[in-house]
């Protein structure tokens, strides 16, 4: 009778493969976790060209690479090196215990007949073998180490296989039991390796089973859990969310604002132990007698009591007004905090929206601009630019009564700019207008309200705000006009979804410019991101975000929350850094009002990473009643086909038929159809000239409907019949 011998894998079979079937389900998904392609804007965009270096860039560098190795994979690296290391060993072992396991016995191998051979040539075969491998004729092979032992095994395996295949009763064992002597006792094989389950291990393999399962497990699943808690959307802890939410005033200022952001738990982590209040007397000391902080921010730093946010508020004004405080060490603090205090300040931009006040709003993301350029609120812009100072911006104002902008000193003559900064070498002043040529000046062509796929937009519908503008750097001479098809909005053909959801254009088209080419737009929405904000003493990479929002225009409260934009349509510079001067495109869809009425609102355009390039202009959304929707277009607003189509032709042998003598004028005469969607055009001076450009800002208004009955400010722009 059989028996059944069950044992714990002395020789290694299957603990291998176990073990690598589990290393391998940890390993493989880390590794397409390590190598997937990153979807973080700042680790894809490119840089813009600039060799400047500031003062302490060491420092600033440092701090860099401390973040980015702080965000990068390196424990998954290791972890997954580890993993593929074990995989590899496992293998190993498979591959030398294969080597010793007991194969399947196959009488066919063993005679190495065919599997086709007939009994009668099988028969044969073993008499040729008898006379070869017989112990009374074959001899030992010193050279295989054979001994007369060897040579007996051997052709007793000869004899069993070839009666296996001749013999009836054996065959018949071969066949059920797959062995000529029959049923064989059963070896099973656990995947665990028997000094497991010895007596004198027990208490260690418990042990270690405790830990893992008891304590490590828990711990890392914890730690993963609180650790995604403990955190909001924005990146920071709920707890600062919470400290930033009791700072929120509806009248806050910029400077309200970074004081604010020095509330944040995270710089308590930051500035632990003896480097809580280390340097904070020198640097507040040093902050407290510098003239950029104004009279109501130098008593918020004072007011504050707990002595860590006293010395982060101390730093973040240090960092923002460039003072150097004459130490090490609080030179690193300084460049430290700003990309937290970023991070704080983006969150508290999320606290203000729920108020829909604007004016905490663009406090917050005039804040963003400050941390990231490290300029002061309601400074000279003119400090974003490499190696100008604050005395250097203080000269080029003189005695007007706002700091000088951007646009208006990149529109003066080179000779008179060169002149104003003649405090700097030729080196310096090139590096400034280098970075100058490349910043992503946004400027709004045109602005209009639609419904895809309707004439006006009606209450509760879906309605798309949509925004033409071109990427023009201040001072960019020689600007080409606007093709008007490039304000065109083309409507998604019916079934494409991807173009309704945006992820791709509504269906390219051929047409010509104003020149007279023929070309092709094949713009694809959030395909081409810009350079990375060119920000040398903010010590991280960040990507400019573009955020635009609509306000009622007499309460100033939000009407319609921020939509962000981090990439175009098409590309905004070519390969050289010149501005391609494309036409792009944003879409900001919300549902309209519910009542009938056209509304007033005030379009906001802020960019988070420059400061002074803000837009802000008049819009009106008309609202109008769903009948207008339905009602059918009159002969004259209908275009009628060109008279060298085939439907022309019919038309014009309709026309002549019945109206022809009564209208005595050409009966396929062309009228432009009514435009489909309700929308407000808002035009801008296009000019080479950065002052007039500038100046769109504060003087834009609306293109209304010409005809004398309507009284709203909706677009309708209809001609008249060529007579």
């Amino acid at each position: 009778m059989a028996s059944s011998d069950y044992n714990y894998d002395d020789q290694g079979q299957f603990f291998p493969f176990f073990m690598l079937t589990m290393a391998g389900i940890v390993t493989l998904p880390l590794t397409y976790n390590v190598f997937k392609a990153s979807t973080d804007l700042e680790q894809t965009a490119s840089h813009v060209k600039s060799d400047f270096k500031p003062k302490h860039g060491d420092l600033i560098d440092e701090q860099r690479k401390k973040r980015k190795r702080r965000d990068r994979k390196t424990k998954r690296i290791i972890a997954m090196v580890v993993g593929y290391a074990f995989m590899a060993y496992m293998i190993y072992l498979i591959a030398v215990t294969q080597r010793t396991v007991p194969q399947i016995w196959d009488p066919y191998d063993i005679l190495g007949v065919k599997r086709s051979a007939s009994e009668k040539e099988i028969d044969k075969f073993y008499k040729r073998l008898a006379i070869k491998h017989h112990p009374d004729k074959a001899k030992p092979d010193p050279a295989k180490n054979e001994t007369l032992e060897t040579i007996n095994d051997r052709w007793v395996e000869m004899t069993k296989a070839y009666k296996a295949l001749t013999d009836e009763e054996i065959r018949n064992n071969y066949l059920q039991y797959g062995n000529p002597d029959g049923r064989q006792s059963t070896s099973i094989g656990i995947a665990l390796p028997k000094w497991m389950v010895e007596e004198e291990n027990r208490y260690f393999v418990v042990a270690f089973y405790g830990i893992l399962l008891g304590i490590i497990l828990p711990y890392t699943l914890a730690k993963w859990w609180y650790g995604t808690q403990a955190l909001t959307k924005d990146k920071v802890l709920h707890a600062s969310a919470g400290n930033l939410f009791r700072e929120w005033k509806e009248d806050i200022s910029e400077g309200g604002v970074v004081a604010a952001t020095s509330a944040g738990e995270e710089f308590k982590e930051a500035l632990k132990g003896t480097r809580s209040d280390a340097g904070a007397a020198k640097a507040e000391s040093k902050v407290l007698k510098s003239s950029v902080l104004s009279d109501a921010d130098k008593a918020r730093l004072k007011s504050i009591e707990d002595p860590v946010r006293r010395k982060t508020l101390a730093l973040l004004w240090a960092y923002l007004a460039r003072i150097d405080l004459e130490d090490t060490e609080l030179e690193r603090e300084k460049y430290a905090v700003a990309p937290t205090a970023f991070l704080l300040n983006n969150s508290f931009a999320s606290v203000t929206l729920p108020f829909q006040v604007v004016k905490p709003l663009l406090s917050a993301y005039h804040t963003s601009q400050s941390i990231i350029q490290a300029v002061p609120p309601n400074a000279s812009p003119l400090l974003q630019l490499p190696n100008f100072t604050s005395e250097l911006a203080s000269k080029i104002t003189g005695t007007a009564k706002e700091p000088v902008t951007l646009q208006q000193f990149m529109s003066l003559p080179a000779a008179v700019r060169r002149n104003l900064c003649s405090g700097l070498s030729e080196t310096q002043y090139n590096q400034a207008m280098q970075v100058a040529s490349q910043i992503p000046h946004l400027q709004i062509a045109k602005a209009f309200f639609k419904v895809v796929g309707e004439r006006v937009v009606t209450p509760g519908s879906l309605v798309q705000l949509v925004v033409k503008a071109r990427v023009i750097p201040p001072g960019t001479k020689n600007v080409p006009p606007i093709d008007p098809l490039d304000l065109e909005d083309i409507d998604p053909e019916e079934g494409d979804l991807d173009a309704l959801h945006g992820r791709k254009s509504a269906k390219s088209k051929r047409r010509k410019t104003i020149d007279g080419k023929v070309v092709e737009d094949e713009s694809n929405p959030g395909s081409v991101q810009p350079p990375l904000a060119h920000a040398p003493y903010f010590a991280a990479d960040h990507a400019p975000r573009w955020h635009i929002f609509l306000a009622e225009a007499r309460s100033g409260r939000i009407s319609v929350p921020p939509f962000t934009f981090t990439a175009f349509d098409k590309p905004i510079f070519n390969p050289d850094g010149t501005p391609t001067f494309n036409m792009l495109t944003l879409k900001c869809p919300f549902q309209a009002p519910p009542q009938i009425h056209a509304f007033p609102f005030v379009l906001h355009l802020v960019c988070d990473s420059y400061i002074g390039l803000d837009a802000k202009v008049d819009v009106v959304l008309d609202v109008r009643n769903p009948s207008e929707a339905n009602q059918v277009e009159s002969d004259d607003e209908i275009s009628e086909p060109d008279e060298d189509t085939i439907a022309g032709q019919l038309q014009a042998m309709k026309s002549g038929g019945l109206s022809g003598a009564t209208t005595g004028s050409n009966p396929t005469t062309r009228r432009k159809k009514k435009r489909t969607a309700s929308q407000v055009d808002v035009p801008v001076v296009q000019s080479g000239n950065a002052a007039a450009d500038s100046d769109e800002d504060d003087e834009s208004d609306t293109e209304g409907d010409e005809s004398e009955d309507d009284t709203s400010e909706t677009d309708t722009e209809t001609e008249d019949e060529d007579s």
